[in-house]
């Protein structure tokens, strides 16, 4: 009799456990995972570590997929294969939906609100904006620029149509094929560049084709650090023709209702990461060769957002 009331007790309590498991709230029952994306360029390998800290130290588990085009990083998200990632608002509105009207795409208020509203009826969700604006631009080195007389791209503009081979321009492959790259900047400010004058490479490389003097002009993104460490000029874009990049996280619907809390969580990256110290994190990967990891996390300590 004492065997059958113990074996009572014991299904007993492995019921009471298996019932626990399943109240709400559980932390077993309720685990919180999510998949977070980037491109390849150091920035976007910075920001989905800034919010994979946030983001675990609300309880999230989290996946990090980095590492890809924004074609690419955009179709990851519309089906699914991520929850979220850093978009620029410039790209979505001239790449994913192929517009450009200036008046939208160089004011940073109404591109954020025009590609908002255009992705919230795809089920994607632009939460608040990073301060910063990583435009693209067009670099030099200084010293090289300032013997030529070149400090906007209607100046460079000119110089080529002079001395057609005279210059060699070093971009990476998306930017050459981008409805806001190269060649319509090309069209834009009414000049060409000779084809073989134009050197392709990966993005990392521009900077060092640059500094090395394997190229003359590149390609460049305006909170890269390597800009003031390797003694670059950033050519004035006078006639606005590069949108504005700010970024955002953007997020899947179902993930957001199913996790409601992620714009308070991502809020502090908004609110706090500005122009310059952007670069500063850039710089410490790319001329420091610091970790990625340890450089999103220091940051986020120095600005009381890990306590």
């Amino acid at each position: 009799m004492k065997w059958m009331t113990r074996t009572w007790c014991c299904m007993l309590a492995a019921v009471m456990v298996f019932a626990l498991l399943a109240v709400p709230g559980n932390s077993s029952a309720e685990e919180k995972k999510i998949v977070v994306g980037g491109k390849n360029f150091t920035e976007q390998y910075i920001l989905p570590e800034l919010a994979k800290d946030l983001l675990e130290k609300n309880g999230f588990d989290v996946d990090l997929k980095t590492g890809v085009g924004s074609v690419v990083a955009r179709q990851s998200l519309e089906n699914g294969q991520i929850d979220l990632y850093y978009e620029y608002t410039g790209t979505a509105y001239t790449v994913y939906y192929k517009q450009d009207d200036r008046a939208i795409m160089t004011d940073p208020q109404k591109v954020y609100q025009w590609v908002k509203d255009a992705d919230a009826k795809k089920g994607l969700i632009w939460l608040q904006p990073v301060k910063f604006n990583n435009t693209y631009t067009l670099m030099m080195r200084k010293k090289q620029a300032d013997e030529l007389g070149i400090k906007t791209i209607s100046d460079l503009s000119k110089y080529v149509n002079e001395h057609p081979d005279k210059l060699v321009i070093g971009v990476n492959a998306e930017f050459w094929e981008r409805p806001d790259g190269f060649k319509p900047l090309m069209k834009y400010y009414d000049f060409k560049v000779p084809y073989d004058k134009i050197k392709k490479m990966d993005s990392g490389l521009v900077y060092k084709a640059l500094k090395d003097k394997n190229v003359d002009v590149s390609m460049g993104f305006a909170t890269d650090g390597r800009i003031a460490a390797f003694d670059f000029v950033t050519l004035i874009d006078n006639k606005s023709y590069f949108p504005d990049y700010s970024p955002a996280p953007v997020v899947r619907k179902e993930i957001l209702d199913k996790y409601p809390n992620l714009p308070e969580i991502l809020k502090p990256i908004a609110e706090n990461l500005t122009t310059e110290q952007m670069r500063q994190l850039n710089a410490a990967v790319d001329v420091d060769h610091k970790d990625v990891s340890v450089v999103a996390k220091e940051w986020l300590e120095s600005q009381g957002l890990l306590k």
